[in-house]
């Protein structure tokens, strides 16, 4: 049954407004209710106390438990109850519906199977299920680690540990534990065909970098610098800083050519520190081809985008920063986290640094988003 929105002691306050001085439209106005209702309140409770309010209830109930009582005197009402309340669909329920039957009339098991229409099987069967608990404790325990994580990332490292189950038990106990992850809601996108982008099929074919932006605990702001290899799927690097030019950005990107090697070209948009004469100048003396996306057209990136969505989910959101120093450690852990530990669904499971491994770079998943 819906609960009353109000109760019989506030009607009554409500209708003593009224009955004081104010008006009945200022009075449906100030508790979002319609005229309508206000009258049908002054109908039945007009004149009454609360105490009068509360005998009018009890006497109420009493009625309708008369009536109820009344109805179920044959045994057989109860086959037309199981028509009128909430379907029974699981195995649990029947067994608790000839349950409740057989104490609430005296049936026997046989008679109340007949009634609730339940075969006896299901009533007398017990699961032969192994224990999980050790299965689901360390599913929160990685959940509550990895928190934007589904089933089936955490399926994997939990494969990992040697824990191994097929994919419907996995999400059974990703579901009974209450672990879902509330999706974010989709946006609107524009129609049209759209050029599909080409996919790299070698490490250092192609980068992709971009900027994101975050706030201390003071409220001063902090820019982060991030470079993705869009094969192997690997974070180059990631560098805060609270003011980052051109200059510096060319710095960082000799750093990593210095440790990896030079890319064939590099993906960007149109902001102003990758516009500038630094990084043209960088892209001309080290020859990298230098491509900016469409402005206005972040899904040309999509590489960087898909990579900006899990760093601010998996690290941004759940981490107060303090101090810049702070940032850096805690960035420097995640991005070894990322390439070493996390699984990409894009990659079979696997990590980026088990695909930058020479033994394995030839059999790659090709695919656009992590």
């Amino acid at each position: 049954m819906k609960r009353a929105r109000f109760t019989e002691e506030q009607i009554i306050g409500i209708l003593r407004e009224q009955e004081a001085g104010m008006k009945a439209a200022d009075v449906c106005r100030k508790h979002g209710i319609s005229g309508a209702t206000f009258y049908n309140w002054k109908a039945k409770y007009g004149g009454l106390d609360v105490s009068d309010a509360k005998r009018l209830k009890a006497l109420t109930d009493e009625n309708a438990k008369a009536e109820e009582a009344a109805r179920r005197v044959d045994v057989g009402q109860c086959r037309f109850e199981r028509h009128q309340c909430k379907k029974m669909v699981t195995p649990a329920a029947r067994r608790s519906a000839v349950a409740h039957a057989r104490e609430s009339f005296g049936l026997s098991e046989r008679r109340a199977c007949s009634v609730i229409g339940v075969s006896r099987r299901v009533l007398r069967y017990r699961h032969h299920r192994p224990d999980d608990t050790a299965i689901r404790v360390r599913m929160r325990e990685l959940a509550l680690e990895r928190r934007p994580f589904g089933y089936r990332r955490l399926g994997i490292l939990l494969a990992r540990e040697g824990i191994k189950m097929n994919r419907k038990k996995l999400f059974r106990i990703y579901t009974e534990e209450g672990l879902k992850v509330r999706r974010r809601r989709g946006r609107k996108r524009a129609l049209g065909t759209r050029a599909p982008m080409t996919i790299p099929q070698r490490p250092n074919q192609r980068w992709s970098l971009d900027f994101l932006s975050d706030a201390f605990t003071d409220g001063r702001r902090f820019r982060i610098f991030a470079v993705v290899d869009d094969f192997t799927r690997e974070c180059l690097t990631l560098v805060p800083d609270t003011s980052l030019s051109g200059i510096r950005v060319a710095r960082e990107l000799d750093s990593i050519i210095l440790r990896r090697g030079q890319p064939q070209s590099i993906v960007s948009d149109n902001g102003t520190e990758l516009t500038s004469m630094a990084i043209l100048r960088w892209s001309q003396e080290t020859r990298v081809e230098w491509h900016y996306i469409a402005p206005g057209k972040p899904t040309q990136n999509a590489f960087i985008e898909s990579f900006n969505g899990r760093l601010r989910d998996e690290l941004l959101n759940e981490t107060l920063f303090t101090t810049l120093a702070q940032a850096r450690v805690v960035l420097a852990e995640w991005r070894n986290d990322y390439n070493t530990v996390r699984p990409h669904s894009k990659l079979g499971g696997r990590t980026p640094a088990e695909i930058t491994t020479p033994s394995i770079t030839e059999h790659q998943p090709r695919g656009l988003y992590f």
